[in-house]
Order: C-alpha cells, then sequence, then structure tokens
C-alpha cells in the first residue's frame, strides 16, 4: 500500500537494525512516550531483535491509560443521569471505574454513545434540545484542538445543553516529572509523532539539555522507529543530548499554529491527575474562564464522586512510569485480561498491558519479554 509498505521493507529494516548493532558498545535504556507505538514495537518483535543492551521502557502514552479513576467514575454518574447522552470515543467504554464502566451503565438503560468527533456530540446536542450532551474530551494534545474546536462552535452558537468532561493531558510534564523521579532508568526518549505534529518541538529542547538526555521525535511505523532507536542510540554513544525529528514528513518545528491558537483560546494549563501516576503539576488543559459554562464538573453537582483507591492488585502505575513491564505483574493473563481488566492498560487499544496480551503472551516469572 503506497506510503505504508515502504516503512514496513524487510531489507531496510535489517539494514536499521545492522547499523544498530555496529552503534552499540553499553547498555543503553529508551523510552517511546505512545502508545501506539507500543503496540508496534511488539506486533513487529521490534524488541526481540535489538541488541541486548538496547532496552525499551513503555511510558504514559495512552491517554485512555491515564485518565484517573475519580475522573471515569465521574462520567459513570453523568452517564447515569435520565436527563443526560454522555457521548465519548469507543476506546473510554471498557475503561473500569471503581465498579462498573461505561459500556455497563449503557447496558442498564443509560444513554451512551458513540461517537467518531467531537463536532459528532455537538450535532447531537443540536438535535436533542431537551437533553444535557457531554462529550468525554480525553486526549493528550492530538486530540485537544478538535475538541477546543466544538467548545468554541458551541459557545458562537450558544448552546446551553453541551458541556465537556475534560481531561486532557500534556507530554512535556510527564516526561520531566519521570526524568526527575530519583528510580528513573531512561536515558532517552522516543517521542510521539502525532503529538508533535500539533504542538511542535520546540517543548522538548530545554528538556533534553536540562536532563541530558536525547529525544527524538519518531513515527509509528517499524522503520520509523527503528530509524529513531538509531538516532537515540547514535546520540548516546556520542555524548550528545539533543532533540532530532525522524518524523520529518508529519512533523515541523513548530507545529500547527492554527491548531495551537484554538487550544489556546479555550484551554488554559492547569495541575492534572494521571491514573496509577498521580498530580503532574501544569500538566493538564481545563477549559478558560470565558468557556467554563461548557464544563461538566461545573454544570452538574458531582460533589459525591471523590478520589478512588486503585485496585491495590493492578501495577498500571509502575507500567506507566515504565519501573515495571506488564509480564511483572502477577495478576497479567491471569486475574487480568482485556474480557476482565483490573486497570485501564489492559482493556485500552494503546495500553501496554493489552500489547504484551496481544502480542507477547508472557506470564510473571517467565523469561522472553525484555
Amino acid at each position: 500500500m503506497k506510503f505504508i509498505d515502504e516503512y514496513r521493507d524487510p531489507v531496510a529494516a535489517q539494514r536499521w537494525l545492522a547499523a544498530i548493532h555496529g552503534l552499540v558498545t553499553r547498555p543503553w535504556t529508551l523510552m517511546e512516550v505512545c502508545g501506539g507505538q507500543t503496540h508496534a514495537i511488539l506486533k513487529y518483535g521490534i524488541d526481540e531483535l535489538l541488541p541486548r543492551e538496547v532496552t525499551l521502557l513503555h511510558g504514559p502514552g495512552c491517554p485512555v491509560c491515564v485518565t484517573p479513576l475519580e475522573k471515569i467514575d465521574r462520567a459513570l454518574a453523568l452517564a447515569s443521569r435520565p436527563n443526560v447522552i454522555f457521548c465519548s470515543f469507543g476506546d473510554m467504554l471498557r475503561v473500569p471505574g471503581t465498579d462498573r464502566d461505561l459500556l455497563a451503565v449503557k447496558a442498564a438503560g443509560g444513554d451512551v454513545r458513540i461517537v467518531y468527533s467531537p463536532l459528532d456530540a455537538l450535532k447531537v446536542a443540536l438535535e436533542n434540545p431537551d437533553k444535557q450532551v457531554v462529550f468525554f474530551a480525553v486526549g493528550f494534545e492530538t486530540t485537544a484542538p478538535g475538541n477546543a474546536m466544538a467548545v468554541y462552535q458551541a459557545r458562537r452558537a450558544g448552546l446551553e445543553n453541551f458541556s465537556v468532561l475534560v481531561s486532557h493531558v500534556l507530554v512535556p510534564p510527564a516526561l520531566e516529572a519521570i526524568l526527575g523521579s530519583p528510580s528513573c532508568r531512561v536515558q532517552g526518549f522516543l517521542a510521539a509523532g502525532h503529538v508533535c505534529a500539533v504542538m511542535g518541538y520546540t517543548e522538548y529542547l530545554p528538556i533534553a539539555a536540562r536532563y541530558k538526555v536525547p529525544i527524538v521525535v519518531t513515527g509509528f511505523e517499524p522503520l520509523d522507529l527503528l530509524q529513531g532507536i538509531y538516532l537515540s542510540v547514535k546520540q548516546l554513544e556520542e555524548g550528545r543530548a539533543e532533540v532530532e525529528n525522524q518524523y520529518s514528513r508529519v512533523v515541523t518545528k513548530q507545529g500547527n499554529r492554527q491548531a495551537q491558537s484554538i487550544v489556546t483560546e479555550v484551554f488554559g494549563i492547569v495541575d492534572r491527575a494521571w491514573r496509577g501516576i498521580g498530580v503532574i503539576p501544569g500538566s493538564g488543559l481545563g477549559l478558560r474562564d470565558a468557556y467554563a459554562g461548557f464544563d461538566a464538573e461545573r454544570r452538574f453537582d458531582l460533589s459525591e464522586v471523590g478520589p478512588r483507591p486503585e485496585p491495590a492488585e493492578c501495577i498500571a502505575g509502575l507500567v506507566l512510569q515504565g519501573l515495571k513491564k506488564p509480564h511483572e505483574c502477577d495478576a497479567f493473563g491471569r486475574r487480568c485480561t482485556p474480557e476482565h481488566p483490573l486497570g485501564a492498560t489492559m482493556v485500552s487499544s494503546e495500553g501496554a498491558c493489552a500489547a504484551y496480551y496481544r502480542h507477547r503472551r508472557v506470564a510473571a516469572g517467565q523469561e522472553g519479554a525484555r
């Protein structure tokens, strides 16, 4: 297929693997930030083809996975109300809350609808003026422009029955939180190409300089990932710590200025809780005061939904921080499966646990996953 097959060429992949093997002189640990990259790495066995000296860790790059349990429970509370139509992308429907998920609410009679764009939710609000329509605005910087546009259009149209439950998170503060941890093992990052397509990569420059780590903006196909790994290892072997752009066919240094403009218009920087990790200062987006009327958490009384403890057996927080691999969890593939998940990393289409379950089903204590 044009524009895809060329980035999955096995002969070219072997050349990049040989180049990586030829570079490495000592152990290095890299972290891919995006869940989509994690799935590609596991699907194509890239981690197993690399030199043993190169270890890949899986970071908090799955927006579904890092949406805090309290926010999921608030979504469930809203979706259960008889006057509410709750709209969400499909990947949120099976994320477990404290005692159920959105699919269970739908099965019990709640009006929960899958949409493919926040503008679809806006259309639902226009078509149902007697109902309150709430859209679950989840994601990294990638989905923020579309969600911001929906709120912007709702305000222009004077819609009073549309609101958003916001759980937007930002990548750069998460990288700093990982690098600032005393248990950090990461020596270089593969940054998510789609996030940088929106935001550019200027925000990564001071991080690379401050923490002395290379950051390589990387795509999602096998050759993208191999090239990103090669560039990272080359920097580490040469003692450099710079930001490089492997994904130049999509990403520019400054990013998409129009997309950034609508995000800045509607959203401001806020502290945000990350599921399994905790609050990271300045790591989220929240509606500005001018758009506060579209904030579902302000419009509805959700005071009964407070902080919730995570399942004690789930190690998703350690997985998201790169401190554990999914197969190191005692519950993996046994008491935690995609059909009966303990945490979001097993049920999300971008979750690391789901990737291991699908592509590398290794039970705790067994060899095979690096």
